[in-house]
């Protein structure tokens, strides 16, 4: 039973790792995958299993930093030294401008989400709007982006993607799809939008894990701590293999093949579940 359930972990990790930063709903994933088939609170305490499928994540998270490691050190570089002479290029400002949505919104939302927001047939909800969605952003996109890099972003789209981001605090959306789409709509290419968007995922997961953690700390044993070191490592590997490959395609597929691919998770989930 227990190598039964040491593999089931290794499951939950590889599915968060390929999706978390793919426009199809990590979240979503996890608790359709976990709900329909692993069943994790049977050989984790409850508690600690919803844990699981937060605190999981900071694999993914070290594997954004690790792709991204060049880009942290210029941002933090730039932010400590407060008598820097950059004057365009993305700062720490952007990203604090386009958490600030989701964040006010999470924190007060907190409780509703976790009771209400996390089942099967929220996520299929979620899935679909989140393909609208990204099927507008790829038929009403500009032919000619305006911003190419991610160092051309301004404050006012930053902003803008920040609240078109809170939608993905709906399971199912995707936190990826939504924010990608929101630029891409608002003149960001394809690959700005997605620089954008897994720079800012790192502050907000690290966030959402760490009050997990602090909320669910009492709960945690040492038979526990296998599972989730096995999850964490699970996750980084896949994550790390995810962001290069979504990195490498998104440009050339745009939005349009994960949107079809949600709509047949939807209608195939609706129809075995429901």
């Amino acid at each position: 039973m227990e190598i039964i359930a040491f593999l089931k972990v290794i499951v939950l990790g590889m599915v968060e790792g390929l999706t978390e930063f793919a426009p199809i709903s990590s979240t979503g994933h996890m608790i359709l995958v976990d709900d329909l088939w692993l069943h994790s609170g049977e050989f984790l305490t409850e508690y600690v299993a919803n844990t699981f499928k937060i605190v999981v994540q900071l694999g993914s998270i070290c594997a954004v930093v690790f792709v991204f490691k060049k880009r942290f050190q210029e941002l933090l570089s730039t932010f400590m030294n407060s008598h820097s002479k950059q004057v365009k290029g993305l700062k720490v400002s952007h990203i604090a401008i386009g958490l600030l949505p989701a964040v006010i919104l999470g924190f007060s939302f907190e409780n509703f989400i976790d009771t209400y927001l996390f089942s099967v047939s929220t996520v299929v909800i979620g899935l679909i709007l989140g393909s609208l969605l990204m099927v507008a952003a790829d038929r009403w996109r500009l032919k000619a982006p305006v911003t190419l890099t991610v160092d051309d972003i301004t404050y006012r789209q930053a902003f803008t993607v920040g609240l078109i981001q809170c939608f993905s605090l709906w399971p199912g959306f995707s936190r990826s799809g939504a924010t990608i789409s929101g630029g891409v709509l608002l003149g960001m290419s394809y690959r700005s939008a997605a620089d954008f968007t897994f720079i800012m995922a790192v502050p907000i997961m690290l966030g959402a894990s760490g009050l997990s953690l602090v909320k669910n700390w009492s709960y945690f044993s040492m038979e526990a701590l296998p599972f989730f070191i096995a999850g964490f490592i699970t996750a980084f590997l896949f994550a790390l293999f995810s962001i290069r490959f979504f990195l490498k395609v998104i440009e050339k597929v745009k939005l349009m093949p994960f949107a079809v691919y949600r709509l047949v998770l939807a209608a195939a989930v609706y129809f075995i579940y429901f």
